[in-house]
């Protein structure tokens, strides 16, 4: 496509970086299952090595309809390219690798998915990186968190397990002042309910493996540049501003300019990382996108009746759903998540942790899967599953203490969703328990 600017999200959702196929005609992309490419000669070769031209070599960096995803994905995100990987946490590390070193540090939200919380509390200091975790609603303790070896900020827009939703404006403020890119965490909301990149962020990451798929097959990962980012600025960024050994001394930064991120996540981050995204993941995804907007709308038409329902009801004791008249982030909504505030969030049960336990296990629609994002309504409790390895002090932080369960409410007919968890909340409670 070009000019795209023009066109609506729904249409690029559907159209954006695909073309028909050049030897076949064929209108839907093509899964390119091939690991390498034949070069028209040895200067073709030579030049796509050395970065003069751009083209495909070994499915490790990439493919034909891995690269219909990341411009997809860019175009959706108003971003100036992207790099696809093989899962959201990878997409983590991806964003991260360019930016830090040994010694250097990240300010991170306390309100994270628990896997990114130990992902950052213990796996990346084996990189020789920290994080600092601070209450993102306390802006002057996140000016306060940054010092000399900060390198990024770091935060979910809708957070999960909560539905809690970041002030991107605050933030982004604190991080240009800063100098330092921001980078978001868009899982939860996708770009059709709320575009970082328009807020300030530099760098959007996803689990593909969530709504941007939404039918619980593949996962995948993806990095998304806002290419508005000045990367030789103040010296801190080395890896994109100044000579890059392995490509005899290219500067990414002054060759590539907006697309220094992107062209430097492929040419070095999934050459010696491999973090490679496969191409029938993609395949799996880009059909998955084409209806994003079409599921979002319906996810949050369901969130909005149920977590009003809940809310009313006597077994609970909270919902901590934004789109709730009654959430302290409620006034966010309209400003962060225009078209809504998604279809995920906590429910805090008054029969504590055992009431939790049973409620997951009583329903018949929900499935319990450490997912989230899927056209099927999905729960689990948190606390003794995917935020386990916290400590009590961050679960608490992250929204998924003992007596919660996090539920992602699915495209299912939001009456029947309610019926079940009905049935499944008289059960649970802990009279039925007695």
């Amino acid at each position: 496509m070009t000019d795209t600017p023009q066109y609506g999200f729904d249409t690029l959702q559907v159209h954006a970086g695909s073309r028909p196929d050049p030897a076949t005609g064929a209108r839907q992309t093509p899964i390119y299952q091939t690991t390498a490419y034949v070069f028209r000669d040895a200067e073709h070769a030579a030049a796509l090595f050395n970065l003069q031209e751009v083209g495909f070599i070994y499915s490790r960096l990439t493919n034909p309809t891995v690269a219909v995803l990341q411009e997809r994905m860019a175009t959706l995100e108003g971003g100036a390219g992207a790099v696809c990987c093989s899962s959201g946490h990878g997409a983590q590390i991806m964003a991260l690798f360019p930016l830090m070193a040994p010694g250097c540090n990240v300010v991170v939200s306390t309100r994270l998915y628990g896997g990114t919380v130990t992902q950052f509390s213990h796996t990346i200091r084996r990189f020789g990186w920290s994080a600092k975790f601070v209450d993102f609603d306390d802006t002057d303790a996140v000016r306060d968190a940054i010092d000399d070896d900060t390198r990024a900020i770091f935060c979910e827009s809708i957070a999960n397990p909560g539905g809690y939703i970041t002030d991107l404006d605050a933030i982004s403020a604190i991080a240009d002042n800063a100098g330092l890119p921001l980078i978001v965490d868009n899982t939860s909301a996708t770009p059709y309910l709320c575009r970082p990149i328009e807020h300030g962020a530099t760098l959007v990451v996803h689990s593909l493996t969530k709504f941007l798929t939404g039918n619980g097959t593949v996962t995948g990962g993806v990095v998304v540049d806002s290419g508005k980012f000045d990367w030789s600025a103040s010296g801190k960024f080395p890896s994109l501003s100044e000579p890059e050994p392995a490509y005899h001394g290219l500067t990414f930064h002054e060759t590539f300019g907006p697309l220094a991120f992107t062209f430097h996540g492929i040419a070095v981050g999934l050459r010696d990382l491999g973090m490679t995204l496969n191409p029938q993941a993609a395949h799996y995804t880009l059909l998955g996108i084409e209806t994003l907007s079409l599921r979002m709308q319906k996810h949050v038409e369901n969130a909005e009746k149920i977590a009003s329902w809940l809310e009313k009801h006597d077994a609970v004791s909270a919902v901590t759903y934004a789109g709730l008249p009654s959430s302290p982030w409620h006034d966010r909504v309209a400003r962060i998540c225009p078209k809504g505030a998604g279809g995920l969030f906590t429910v805090t049960l008054k029969g504590g942790y055992d009431s939790c336990v049973k409620l997951v296990d009583s329903l018949e629609l929900f499935s319990h899967v450490a997912n989230l994002g899927d056209t099927r309504s999905l729960i689990i409790h948190s606390a003794s599953t995917t935020h386990r390895q916290l400590t009590p002090e961050q679960q608490k932080a992250a929204g998924a203490a003992p007596d919660v369960v996090r539920i992602s409410i699915g495209i299912e007919d939001a009456d029947d969703l309610i019926r079940d968890l009905d049935q499944g909340l008289a059960k649970s409670a802990p009279a039925a328990a007695a």
